[in-house]
């Protein structure tokens, strides 16, 4: 009797706790965040790190050897071209100039006695008074102290030349920003030139040196807009000209990076060679468009809370039988609004395949079978993408400053290769965002959406306006203190237990 009675408290037992679990227990209940769309402006940038650096700059070494006897300027020195900037001491070169001075004189000598020698024997030869083989080796003697002549003159020459290299001068206009020697140190240049001083050509125009990555390279072209800033003026926004784009690739830590030149104006001397500027890009603009918040459109609500009947009645753009906008359809943005172009209507595009087929069905006589059909459409699809495709055109363009010009010093007279425009920037892409309704349901609405700046999205849709708001996370919490959390993807955030003290 005992047994039956255990057993049945037990049970009673589980179905009471079953009770109050799964009858008497609190529903989840959900908090949700909220944002608004709004209009304003979208600008999408590439960022970078660079240095920044003089235009031309020269460094300024010797060709021959020796001990530095002046120096006529130092940092910061404003020089100008033909200016003397240093002294090597020319005492051995003015040696050497001597010596082949008096090896001039003595080939001088021995060419005079040879021609002399030359005279005599040919006036000989003339009377049958010398052999052939006499004239012959005064003629060769002649030619031997002729080519010594040279010779010797050449050397002289040399030596001049050698002891012109002993003064220093500035090849172009500028600053010094760097000096490398000083007086008395000895400079050897045998087998590369010593620096002796580096010179800027005008520190009024500056360039900054961008290093951008392969992933994000494809953004630029010549021409876009940059701006930057530098530690020494962080309150300061210098602004430039993208005006090359180097196609040495350089490799750091096992990413390709590419070189990306920006020239800058520097009237108020307030950047230096050598700062760090930390430089924004701008490739693409969306102006007073309908944006909404990326937390939104990442947004992934748990099934409870989706209403089931609204998913069946809105269909994704493009995703559905009656075609859409494809996937890589592009929309430039740069300095206009976000309005673009939606395209043909469904109906349209429907009424245009219907004709397409009958079109194709009329040219073979009605003879056609479904399947061949589908196939011939098929064709024709294709041949008209690759006619809508814009002819490939090289991208190697003729440079402005070809022909005579000269630029840093290079005369520029080949065509310059420049990459081809960025592509891909505001490219259309699929989203979704999710409205609350009146029955605290979620309900998803589908957008195209455009440019991106990392905080707001630019969309296209006719369903919401500005003003809407939209889901951008749940939290959900039970009432018994238990503490559930929602799923990552909806945002949500763990509740703290309501009921105090350790978990046992």
């Amino acid at each position: 009797m005992k047994r039956w009675m255990i057993i049945a408290l037990v049970s009673v037992a589980a179905v009471a706790a079953a009770y109050f679990l799964f009858f008497r227990g609190d529903k989840a209940t959900y908090e949700f965040r909220l944002d608004k769309i709004s209009r304003g402006d979208i600008t999408m940038n590439v960022t970078a790190t660079g240095t920044i650096n003089a235009v031309t700059t020269v460094a300024v070494g010797t060709q021959v050897s020796g001990i530095i006897a002046k120096l006529y300027a130092d940092f910061n020195s404003i020089v100008k071209e033909g200016q003397v900037i240093a002294q090597i001491d020319p005492t051995f070169l003015q040696q050497s100039v001597k010596d082949a001075s008096a090896s001039l004189e003595r080939a001088q000598a021995q060419y005079n006695d040879a021609q002399r020698s030359y005279e005599r024997t040919k006036s000989l030869f003339e009377k049958n008074l010398e052999s052939q083989a006499t004239y012959d080796a005064a003629l060769t003697a002649l030619e031997s102290n002729k080519a010594v002549l040279k010779q010797a003159e050449a050397s002289l020459d040399r030596a001049k030349i050698n002891l012109a290299y002993a003064t220093i001068y500035a090849p172009i206009n500028g600053v010094v920003i760097d000096r490398q020697v000083n007086v008395g140190q000895t400079v050897a240049a045998s087998f590369s030139s010593p620096t002796l001083y580096t010179i800027a050509n005008d520190l009024h125009k500056m360039q900054v040196q961008a290093t951008i990555d392969e992933s994000d390279i494809g953004q630029i072209s010549v021409g876009q807009e940059a701006t930057f800033t530098v530690d020494a003026y962080p309150d300061d926004t210098f602004r430039g000209t993208v005006s090359q784009i180097r196609l040495a690739p350089v490799t750091i830590q096992n990413v390709v990076n590419y070189t990306v030149v920006v020239d800058v104006d520097n009237r108020q001397l307030k950047l230096m060679p050598g700062m760090t500027a930390n430089v924004k890009i701008l490739v693409g603009r969306a102006e007073d468009v309908l944006r909404v918040p990326n937390m939104a459109l990442r947004f992934q609500p748990p099934s409870d809370l989706i209403d089931s009947t609204k998913i069946k009645e809105q269909r994704m753009p493009g995703m559905g039988r009656d075609g859409g906008p494809p996937m890589g359809e592009r929309m430039r943005t740069e300095g206009g609004g976000g309005g673009a172009e939606q395209g043909a209507g469904p109906g349209d595009r429907r009424s245009k395949m219907r004709a397409l087929r009958d079109s194709i069905q009329a040219a073979h006589g009605g003879k056609l079978s479904e399947e061949d059909l589908r196939a011939e459409t098929r064709k024709a699809f294709e041949s008209m993408r690759k006619d809508a495709e814009p002819p490939v055109v090289s991208v190697v363009k003729p440079s402005a400053r070809a022909g005579a010009n000269t630029r840093f010093g290079i005369q520029i007279t080949f065509p310059e290769y420049q990459k081809s425009d960025a592509a891909g920037v505001g490219e259309r892409q699929r989203g979704r965002v999710w409205i609350l309704n009146a029955q605290k349901k979620l309900e998803p609405v589908f957008v195209i959406t455009g440019l991106s700046d990392g905080r707001y999205t630019e969309i296209i849709t006719e369903g919401l306006k500005d003003g809407d708001q939209v889901v951008l996370g749940a939290t959900s919490s039970a009432s018994n203190g238990s503490g559930q959390t929602a799923s990552p993807l909806t945002g949500g955030q763990r509740r703290p237990p309501t009921g105090g003290g350790p978990p046992r």
